[in-house]
């Protein structure tokens, strides 16, 4: 995403995000493969083929529309290439993978001008309590800061004094500012504030922090509306991008919290965190179907640089394996 928008910067194609992001979904693939060996046999391709072969997917978290979806497209092209046999669909079934993940319009700049970016780069962080946002928000500032980029956390979540004190320890470790307020204050005045601070005028990247929150919370979804209209009126072209983390061990719930957040704030592109503690990485599918929003980056550990530009087709390696 921000190899586009700053000219620097890993891309999703190195060498280094693509086994970041193949490793990381080593449990997932272990499962999946394990019981689409039983499928892609040395047999004949018939109904039960594919009757198999979406339960599998919905089993990995796909997601039943998103199964249904892969399977008709696979059994269509298998048809006009004349594959008859089980054995030879992995590698149609990855194409088709890739292609249903890039299906979601690029980050590109999560909708930044053409040219040169903003400066200051608004970036709004939101998601539910336990994502993982705070530590995404740090990993997220340490590509930028190693990248040479002059990076400012806010410390909009004022509802628990020990989500400040982490995203400062996170600041400490890793060398960037953060701007916060007092505990159970008001995060939008927060949020104006440090936008009007010189630190963050004179920065290249500004990460906002938000609370962690429930997508059935009425009130507190009302609250992050407030948050991002506040970043809005500071800088009428801000936020520049709206990411929203989801804890890729949820599964499908993650698609009801996707969905929520998304109708509130217009999310532009999503962080999957912790993709190396789950067999659920197929909810990449589900999502990415449903909302159209695409993936700016996985997770893929527990350090401060373990966090990789999003590619389908390395995704896909990592779900199938590689094939071909």
């Amino acid at each position: 995403m921000f190899k586009r928008l700053f000219g620097r910067g890993e891309t999703p194609d190195s060498p280094g995000a693509r086994a970041q992001i193949e490793q990381s979904l080593g449990k997932t693939r272990t499962g999946l493969m394990g019981r689409l060996a039983e499928v892609f046999g040395p047999v004949d391709i018939d109904d039960d083929t594919w009757d198999a072969l979406e339960a599998q997917l919905i089993r990995s978290d796909v997601g039943a529309q998103a199964a249904a979806d892969i399977v008709a497209e696979l059994r269509e092209k298998a048809r006009l290439a004349g594959v008859r046999r089980a054995s030879e669909l992995p590698d149609v079934l990855h194409r088709v993978m890739a292609r249903a993940l890039a299906a979601a319009a690029p980050p590109a700049a999560d909708g930044a001008p053409a040219g040169d970016p903003p400066r200051p780069y608004v970036i709004l962080v939101a998601g539910v309590n336990g994502s993982g946002k705070t530590t995404s928000i740090a990993k997220l500032a340490h590509q930028h800061v190693r990248d040479g980029r002059a990076v400012v956390l806010v410390a909009a979540d004022t509802f628990r004094a020990a989500a400040i004190d982490q995203l400062k320890l996170w600041g400490e470790r890793i060398g960037v500012p953060v701007i916060a307020g007092q505990p159970g204050g008001d995060p939008g005045a927060v949020v104006f504030d440090a936008l009007n601070s010189h630190a963050a005028r004179s920065a290249d990247v500004v990460i906002v922090d938000t609370a962690g929150r429930l997508h059935t919370q009425a009130n507190l979804m009302a609250e992050l509306v407030k948050v991002r209209n506040v970043v809005a009126r500071v800088m009428p072209d801000a936020p520049h991008a709206t990411l929203l983390v989801l804890d890729a061990t949820t599964g499908q719930n993650g698609l009801a919290q996707a969905k929520a957040f998304t109708a509130a704030v217009n999310v532009t592109g999503l962080i999957l965190a912790k993709l190396d503690s789950t067999a659920k990485g197929g909810v990449a599918f589900a999502v990415v179907r449903e909302l159209g929003v695409p993936i700016a980056y996985v997770g893929t550990g527990e350090q401060a640089a373990d966090l990789a530009p999003f590619d389908a087709a390395a995704y896909v390696d990592g779900v199938l394996g590689r094939v071909g």
